[in-house]
């Protein structure tokens, strides 16, 4: 079987490295010539809106993917008139805007921040004397990262925000106060069988996640329940096939959905090492129709982002139960170029390899206060 993938970064290339031991071929399409995913799958390079290199991404697959959301519509539309197409183009649609997506938590029952949508420096001001300060003004498309975002904690904030993102359609969001950010991965297959992975917790810095801790330490049945439900009701009003992801604050032992992302996630890379089956091997089996895996967690695990270089080899591989991940990406300052998975069976080991990892990544032992 033959997958063809539409985006040619690290979330492509590590479907494909997931996909090989299950005897699949891929291509990918992205506009780079360097995309780190043609190292290991057959590269198409071209625009996302060109028809010819869309068709030829579909020519001879059994089934088109994303390795992210912000896929043209038009494009998404094309491809489905040749091939099968997962994640489902109306979901990508719907994760592509933040008003569509926040309108269906509200519709499903998923609690959110409050909104309001924004088109004009009159609106904002509005906007904000109904939600009150802090609020955070979002662009309601692109924007990942921390990126197209202006917290407002003043009326001063409001003029600024306006000049630095008011080109474009907007959101404005309630600030929550929350007490943890965490985030749940589910897959659902084509013929509706789901499955769930544990709840992680996510440590984030200017915007960019940098730890996950996996399952999440302060994990209630009442926050398990509840995220699990209401990935339940999105996975099935969408009629969704692969794996979704969705980001919540917790606050007073309650879930609050921030936002959603149709594909493989970056708070999901630990299950490669800690999971019986990775979320990329689970999202290939539930686009091509297969069983899905168990998602049961093994032992406890821990992420850590690499931004910007990679930390050494050997002072990684050095940490008992430490995974080395690089992505074949040239060194940038704030790109993603490789992630460390650490696994343990106990809780106070997995905390002494994080002490050691975490100042080969840029951070104190006690960064984030899980040593």
């Amino acid at each position: 079987m033959k997958v063809g993938i539409v985006g040619g970064g690290q979330l492509a290339r590590m479907l494909a490295l997931a996909g090989y031991p299950l005897n699949l071929r891929f291509q990918v399409l992205d506009p780079a010539l360097d995309a780190c995913a043609g190292q290991v799958a057959l590269l198409i390079q071209g625009d996302y809106s060109d028809e010819i290199r869309l068709r030829q991404l579909a020519d001879g697959v059994d089934v088109v993917t994303f390795d992210f959301e912000n896929v043209p519509a038009a494009a998404a539309r094309l491809l489905a008139k040749e091939v099968a197409v997962y994640p489902p183009p109306g979901a990508l649609a719907m994760a592509q805007d933040r008003m569509f997506e926040k309108t269906l938590f509200w519709e499903l029952g998923i609690p959110t921040p409050t909104f309001a949508t924004i088109d004009s420096l009159e609106e904002l001001r509005s906007a904000v004397l109904r939600i009150e300060l802090p609020a955070v003004l979002k662009t309601r498309q692109l924007g990942y990262d921390g990126k197209g975002q202006w917290l407002l904690r003043s009326l001063g904030d409001i003029e600024p925000a306006w000049q630095a993102l008011g080109s474009v359609p907007l959101l404005l969001e309630g600030f929550v106060p929350f007490q943890r950010e965490v985030s749940v991965v589910a897959v659902r297959s084509r013929d509706g069988e789901i499955a769930f992975y544990p709840l992680v917790e996510n440590h984030h810095r200017d915007g960019i996640l940098r730890l996950s801790l996996a399952p999440y330490p302060a994990l209630t049945a009442q926050l398990r329940q509840e995220a699990w439900e209401y990935a339940r009701r999105l996975l099935d009003r969408m009629n969704y096939v692969g794996v979704l992801a969705i980001e919540f604050f917790v606050l007073d032992g309650h879930l609050i959905a921030n936002e959603m992302a149709p594909r493989v996630h970056n708070s999901g890379h630990w299950t490669i090492e800690g999971a019986e089956t990775s979320q990329f091997e689970n999202h290939l089996r539930a686009i091509l129709g297969l069983p899905l895996g168990s998602t049961k967690a093994i032992g406890h695990s821990a992420m850590l982002n690499c931004i910007g270089e990679l930390p050494d080899l050997a002072a990684v591989l050095a940490v008992p139960g430490a995974h080395y991940h690089a992505y074949g990406k040239s060194p940038r300052s704030g790109r993603k170029v490789g992630h460390i998975t650490l696994r343990a069976d106990e809780t106070e080991t997995l905390a002494a390899g994080l002490q050691r990892l975490l100042p080969l990544v840029g951070f104190s032992p006690d960064a984030f206060g899980v040593g």
